[in-house]
């Protein structure tokens, strides 16, 4: 019998990280004879896939957060803390929390997630935000609807211009999200809204480092999503390199040629790190990390050693299955949850249970409205079928019924209205009319946008 459980006590299963892994599991083991405690630094779930939409002003935050206390209420062996964990002693078995006593555990999890990885340029992330958090999304809203605001007030079509220029970094699902949108924006929605700039004038580049955007799709999906991109007025710029960012100016180098573009607004979503909680793991227990932090886990999830200690989501690199480890989206964190809800239980009864397996039942990113991609294996489409799939898989897996509700009417009035009923800007709108002197010549740091 474990230290920490006695003849009174049922096991104790501690999970630190509330996104798709961490909740999915506190959910399956709702009727399972442990007591749950699942710690968080925030009090909800954030559907992660449709951030974007509150970046660009579609949704707002509440529409796609789920207070965890909310859909744990049911679960009476749940118990929700508001911690941050800072370290672990798997000797001990406890977790040490930021505001709290030591938490013990006879099982963890770990579903920490993953965080902006700036390939050591971590000075662009003042210039270039990212896309993972909802504060991130609240701010990226306010540069992109604060740029057609300062173009309003620029007399300069130099500066103006480059108020209108919007510079996506990464070409991946996230950044061919966050283009499409933003054309849609200046194409559709503001269009008329302004009285000194016309917003269809606004250039958004998409920047890519590898030979096309959505690399983990197949060629002819990528082929089909930039130009679908293109129709939407998006440039794509593949085989490209962003060496340097400043807050008006990138600069890309294309091949032998370097480009410097004057743009005031810089997204990045060209790559990822897992938190800081992979090192911790790393240090306390021995176990191995990839070249992003991720941790290397055994067939059952579990740590090498360490068998009640258990890795999903995107911090974990799960190799066993296939040439390369399975990607880190919100279906692979779903599945792993369902797996340990399942095998936690069966080991305390003294059962074995078969390695962990992905079942991929295909991908699918959204362009614009009507327009998407969607790879099923047995199949692929594009265009208007694709996009109701997506919409369908999205409102589906989001937590809560009122969610789905709000979404889908919101979706409905966007769809046929084309407005975006979210584009607030929040915080002081200290914008002033740009007086650039010309651009710099920047040093070439050679970063490849991932």
């Amino acid at each position: 019998m474990n230290r920490n459980q006695n003849l009174t006590t049922k096991p104790q299963v501690v999970i630190i990280g509330g996104g798709f892994g961490g909740l999915y599991t506190a959910q399956g083991l709702k009727n399972s004879p442990v007591d749950v405690k699942l710690i968080d630094k925030r009090n909800f779930h954030l559907f992660q896939p449709l951030l974007y939409q509150v970046a660009t002003g579609s949704l707002s935050p509440a529409d796609i957060s789920s207070p965890l206390r909310v859909v744990l209420r049911d679960h009476h062996n749940a118990q929700v803390l508001l911690d941050e964990a800072v370290d672990i002693d798997p000797d001990r078995q406890q977790v040490i929390l930021k505001d709290h006593e030591p938490i013990p555990y006879d099982m963890l999890i770990v579903a920490t997630g993953v965080s902006h990885h700036y390939f050591g340029n971590d000075q662009w992330r003042t210039v270039a935000p990212g896309l993972k958090t909802i504060e991130d999304a609240i701010e990226m809203r306010r540069r992109i609807f604060l740029a057609f605001e300062a173009a309003e007030k620029e007399t300069d079509p130099v500066q103006r211009q480059a108020w209108l220029t919007f510079v996506i970094v990464g070409g991946g699902p996230t950044g061919v999200e966050l283009a499409g949108a933003i054309a849609e924006i200046a194409h559709s929605s503001l269009k008329g809204n302004f009285r000194n700039i016309d917003t269809t004038e606004a250039k958004i580049l998409l920047i890519e480092g590898l030979d096309r955007v959505l690399p983990p799709y197949t060629p002819d999906l990528s082929a089909k999503a930039e130009k679908d991109l293109v129709k939407l007025g998006v440039t794509v710029q593949t085989k490209s390199i962003v060496t340097n960012i400043t807050e008006d100016c990138v600069t890309v180098r294309q091949g032998e040629e370097i480009k410097q573009i004057a743009s005031h607004t810089v997204l990045w979503a060209a790559g990822v790190k897992a938190s800081g909680m992979g090192e911790i793991l790393a240090e306390r227990t021995g176990a191995s990390l990839d070249r992003v932090g991720r941790v290397m886990v055994e067939p059952d999830l579990s740590l090498p050693n360490y068998s009640n200690i258990f890795v999903l989501g995107d911090l974990a690199n799960y190799s066993h299955q296939g040439d390369k480890p399975l990607p880190g989206v919100a279906p692979v964190a779903m599945q792993e949850a369902t797996y340990l809800a399942k095998l936690i239980p069966a080991r305390l009864a003294g059962q074995t249970v078969r390695p962990f397996e992905y079942v991929d039942y295909g991908s699918l990113a959204v362009i614009g409205q009507n327009k998407a991609v969607v790879d099923l294996g047995f199949a692929k489409f594009t265009g208007l079928l694709a996009w109701m799939i997506w919409v369908w898989a999205h409102v589906y897996y989001l937590i809560e019924f009122d969610n789905k509700l709000i979404v889908m009417l919101q979706w409905g009035w966007n769809y046929f209205t084309r407005g975006r009923g979210a584009r607030l800007i929040t915080g002081e709108a200290d914008i002033k009319p740009s007086r650039m002197t010309e651009i710099p010549n920047v040093p070439d740091k050679s970063l490849v946008a991932r």
